[in-house]
């Protein structure tokens, strides 16, 4: 099984960016914990990161036959990308929508993600763990 992590604009910057609000993990950190993850589970990961809109839409693109599902932050592009949107609905990979704070909690232009809508589900609110917990639904998408 073949899982892709897309992560959005600005989580390059995490570990010094908000950590009150996003924690003391870097996106290198929490690829790790991934990693680490994933090989017990026997399942192979695709970390990625852009803070270049077209670039995510290039990698869901690109992930048709290739992997069985997406695992993605989109970041602030959640809550404006209909490119996004509309590159998921099209390749039809199972999506999972993951956010390392709970959106639903914070500003209120947070609080609609144009994305959802096209995923099979969304994560929010867990920290690094949101990834983790990402990673294993992805599993049990896929193993259904």
């Amino acid at each position: 099984m073949k899982i892709r992590f897309l992560n959005g604009p600005n989580l390059n910057l995490l570990g010094s960016r908000e950590p009150g609000i996003y924690g003391a993990a870097t996106l290198a950190d929490i690829e790790a914990a991934v990693r680490r993850e994933a090989s017990e589970l026997k399942v192979e990961v695709d970390f990625r990161q852009s803070n270049i809109e077209g670039e995510i839409v290039t990698w869901i693109q690109d992930s048709k036959g290739v992997f069985d599902v997406i695992v993605l932050n989109a970041a602030a592009y959640t809550h404006t990308s209909v490119a996004i949107r509309d590159a998921i609905a099209a390749v039809k990979i199972p999506t999972i929508e993951i956010h390392l704070s709970n959106t639903s909690a914070r500003e209120e232009f947070r609080h609609h993600s144009l994305v959802a809508p096209v995923c099979i589900g969304v994560i929010s609110g867990f920290g690094v763990n949101s990834y983790i917990l990402g990673l294993r639904a992805a599993v049990t998408v896929k193993a259904s």
